[in-house]
């Protein structure tokens, strides 16, 4: 184990979230979702704020909510009975784990303007196409971001803004981009224009703010591409700092319009708080985050270990992880720009070893290369997040080949209700693990399903001193991976 002297920051309770489970309700047939004594979930021919789940206006012809009409249970059945066919090869399937109120959870909303008939017209892209399909209303859709979409269609027409027409490439706006803390408050309008002269810019953002004077930041994407990406290189800021912040896990993180967060935040407190968990962290480990993105896990994993690495290949991310890790005070992690794969071949070159691997890869999963440099480094144990279960029954395939590791736990978490995606939290372990689960102190106190207390409510920074760590960035020589 590396080791680790000094004391460090100090831990926040985390919690794993209670289990959904089916269970016979009173009447033959019936079934029903244990929510903790809580109200229990809607059924589908229920109605939510005079939207039921048949009340989707534009229902499946947008490809997302696939399960449009599945009451939540069977949804949860459903995306249970497919991990189990993927992975029970490896043991035991969790319940899935699910929300309370399974709507207007993403935080994240993108719309696309388009021309129809002469109309201005916006909404989202129908499966496999560029087709514009309208969308005034969206169960999964943040409501606030929702509004502020429709103010923003008003004042285009009003402002006399051309859209952008993708046949000719006429036009200036073209795609509109909202994320919203969701603990915060704070709102960040990402319009993404064709060109740099928008006119009568201030005005149209003084207008806007005047509607929805809780915007916080409108940043200007400049895209001239012919192509299918939402976001150009360059942007300039035109008004408010450029980013938004918000708390995650008694955390706080500072988001640009291009940083990957994740989208169901309630849900992801769940997420990690299980990921925390089955780490198993006693304060003394190193810990390797790879691909850390703007560092959430690894922040979230700094009170309950001895040190962090964060490893992430976007300049953009990597800059954003260590202004968050400098806003939560946080003195020991570290976050490098690299190949993730290329940092975990140097630690078992130099004969380091991490003690635990956190790794949440793309839905594609891992690569050979990096899982191949995962089982040179040899971490005691791994914890895999995976929002693709086809991809991570492929890599744990590789990662239990002739028994280098073993599974021991398969958590689901229900991150994306409405859609056939689930998110799977997996730890793995080499040979037995010293310590024994049943006497580990629990990090679990949660109020509701998806719904955690304790430590993400009005909490401060950590208090945190120095740290004196025998392990060492230097040690890896990764300075040619800092130039990148």
């Amino acid at each position: 184990m590396l080791k680790s002297n000094g004391r460090k920051n100090k831990r926040k309770d985390l919690s794993a979230g209670s289990r959904i489970s089916s269970a016979r309700g009173k009447n033959k047939g019936d079934k029903k979702i244990n929510t903790g004594g809580k109200e229990p979930l809607r059924k589908s021919g229920d109605r939510y704020n005079g939207e039921g789940l048949n009340g989707c206006p534009v229902g499946k012809k947008c490809g997302g909510c696939v399960y449009t009409g599945v009451s939540y249970e069977e949804q949860l059945r459903l995306k249970h009975k497919k991990l189990a066919g993927l992975l029970g090869r490896y043991g035991e399937i969790k319940p899935v784990i699910g929300m309370t109120e399974p709507y207007h959870y993403r935080n994240k909303v993108h719309h696309v303007f388009s021309w129809e008939k002469g109309k201005v017209k916006n909404g989202i892209y129908a499966e496999g196409s560029h087709r514009v399909i309208p969308v005034n209303e969206c169960l999964i859709e943040d409501r606030k971001s929702q509004e502020i979409i429709k103010t923003i269609e008003k004042l285009v027409v009003s402002f006399k803004i051309k859209v952008f027409d993708e046949d000719t490439g006429y036009g200036l706006l073209r795609h509109v981009l909202i994320r919203r803390g969701f603990k915060s408050g704070e709102i960040m309008v990402v319009l993404v224009v064709a060109d740099r002269m928008f006119p009568g810019k201030n005005n149209f953002i003084k207008a806007l703010r005047k509607e929805h004077p809780e915007i916080t930041t409108v940043v200007m994407n400049i895209n001239r591409e012919r192509t299918s990406m939402v976001l150009g290189e360059y942007e300039d800021m035109a008004y408010g700092p450029g980013f938004i912040v918000d708390e995650l896990c008694g955390y706080r993180f500072r988001i640009s319009s291009k940083s990957f967060y994740q989208v169901n935040p309630v849900q992801t407190e769940v997420l990690y708080g299980k990921a925390i968990e089955l780490a198993g962290l006693n304060g003394n480990e190193t810990v390797v985050d790879a691909y850390c993105g703007t560092g959430t896990i690894g922040l979230i994993a700094s009170g309950h270990a001895g040190k962090v690495i964060g490893i992430e290949l976007n300049p953009d991310a990597v800059r954003d992880a260590r202004k968050n890790a400098k806003e939560n005070k946080v003195t020991n992690a570290e976050f490098i720009k690299g190949d993730a794969g290329d940092c975990m071949e140097r630690m078992a070159a130099e004969g380091l070893k991490p003690d635990v691997l956190f790794m949440d890869p793309p839905r594609s999963g891992s690569t050979e290369k990096f899982l191949h440099s995962v089982l040179r480094a040899a971490p005691e144990r791994i914890v895999y997040i995976s929002c693709g279960p086809e991809s991570l029954a492929r890599d744990l395939k590789l990662l239990t080949a002739g028994k280098k590791y073993e599974v021991r736990a398969i958590w689901p978490v229900d991150m994306f209700p409405q859609t056939e995606h689930v998110e799977v939290v997996v730890e793995l372990s080499k040979g037995d693990i010293d310590r024994d689960r049943s006497e580990k102190k629990s990090i679990a106190k949660t109020d509701d399903i998806g719904m955690i207390s304790g430590y993400n409510k009005g909490n401060k920074a950590p208090e945190t001193t120095n740290v004196k760590i025998d392990f060492s960035l230097e040690n890896l020589d990764l300075s040619e991976l800092r130039g990148r």
